[in-house]
């Protein structure tokens, strides 16, 4: 296995592409397939120790179905909420990417397959609501969400408190229903449990990421995909191919027009389906701080803002995990963070040694055994100290 995986590698090194650099000299891949690959040594890397890393990711495949709508069915059991009301697609197998200064240093798997990303769709949703603080449509992360958004679902004293900032990292105590779906439906630390004042419980709630993604949607006007689309998946090269799901019933009216309210993630269907290297793509731009070429796709602010620690939850920012304190990912750098999502899908970004990692379906706990790996190849002596 570990002999076909480094032939790969090594017919990855061979294949050409075209450089495209901004002033500062920062590589950037060209749209579509025109991504150049590098070898490890280029890169300061040693190219065995990378074959291990991608070798350990696909060995430590879970053993969740390919067939994930018979799969989360089966798991609904006697939860009233349970009921999947949105689309899901059989998943693929094993794949991922490593980038080093931009450049392909190492793939593996179907990286060009449209998959279910689950929670990773999270990030993706932050990311249209920072755009929608870059132009103006939301002026402070710390103004209450009702201030802007008045379709009933901040109307209660409670939810009147709320603000973009709760919202974003997931202490906002949100009460409501919405598509079906009451926020109880995903309250994981307990479904009888009392309410807190917003700001002061974190709790990770699909029902309450959902309100998020009508809150922003309500804001823009507009459908969140065309959003992204237009400001960022296009600017970045990405393919066509990515889709963003909402429900079956998440329909709802803006300025006269119907648009489709799309969900932060699988749970009950739906969310974003894209393949790795679109995620790639998407991983660099906050690994290079928003920049896209010599155009500041979203602000520099925002990735600051995005990656700070939740106060009462350190590993969380603005819809991104963070290795705060290493409790993550203990062989990788506390400043690295990531897209994390069920499967486990991620898009890990790593700025102290200007890395991005995707891997798709993998083992959650098996993660750090790939980083491990991945950063133990690097060689030129910004490993030390991780």
């Amino acid at each position: 296995m570990i002999g076909k995986i480094a032939y790969a590698l090594v017919l990855a090194a061979l294949v050409p592409g075209c450089s495209s650099a901004p002033a500062d000299g920062s590589y950037f891949p060209r749209p579509g397939d025109d991504w150049e690959h590098r070898s490890a040594v280029d890169v300061g890397m040693d190219s065995l120790l990378l074959v291990e890393a991608v070798s350990f990711a696909i060995e430590n495949e879970p053993d969740t179905p390919r067939d994930l709508e018979s799969w989360m069915r089966s798991r609904v059991g006697d939860d009233p909420y349970g009921e999947l009301i949105g689309d899901l697609k059989p998943r693929g197998g094993p794949n991922g990417l490593v980038l080093r200064h931009g450049y392909i240093i190492a793939e593996w798997g179907d990286t060009r397959r449209v998959d279910v990303t689950y929670s990773v769709t999270k990030s993706f949703l932050s990311a249209t609501t920072g755009l929608a603080l870059a132009e103006g449509l939301i002026r402070d992360t710390h103004d209450p969400v009702a201030d802007y958004v008045n379709d009933g679902g901040f109307d209660s004293p409670h939810n009147a408190q709320i603000t973009w900032h709760h919202l974003l990292q997931q202490t906002n105590e949100w009460e409501g229903e919405l598509f079906g779906k009451p926020d109880v439906a995903d309250r994981r630390r307990g479904r009888d449990r009392q309410l807190q004042t917003p700001g002061t419980f974190w709790e990770y709630n699909d029902v309450r990421v959902n309100r998020t993604a009508l809150a922003t949607l309500r804001v823009w006007g507009r459908s969140l995909p065309d959003v992204l689309r237009e400001r960022i998946m296009e600017p970045i090269g990405a393919s066509d191919s990515w889709e963003w799901h909402g429900y079956h019933n998440s329909d709802v009216e803006v300025n006269g027009r119907t648009i489709k309210s799309v969900s932060g993630g699988g749970h009950w269907g739906g969310g974003m389906w894209i393949n790795s290297r679109d995620q790639a793509r998407f991983g660099y731009l906050y690994l290079r701080r928003g920049r896209w070429k010599d155009e500041q796709l979203l602000p520099q602010e925002w990735i600051d803002a995005t990656t700070t620690p939740t106060e009462i939850q350190p590993t969380y920012g603005y819809m991104w995990w963070l290795n705060t304190g290493r409790e993550l990912w203990a062989s990788a750098p506390a400043s690295s963070f990531a897209a994390r999502g069920g499967g486990s899908n991620i898009i890990w970004i790593d700025p102290e040694h200007d890395l991005v990692v995707v891997i798709r379906w993998i083992t959650g706990n098996a993660v750090d055994g790939v980083l491990q790996r991945v950063l133990a190849a690097v060689r030129d002596g910004r490993g030390e100290g991780r």
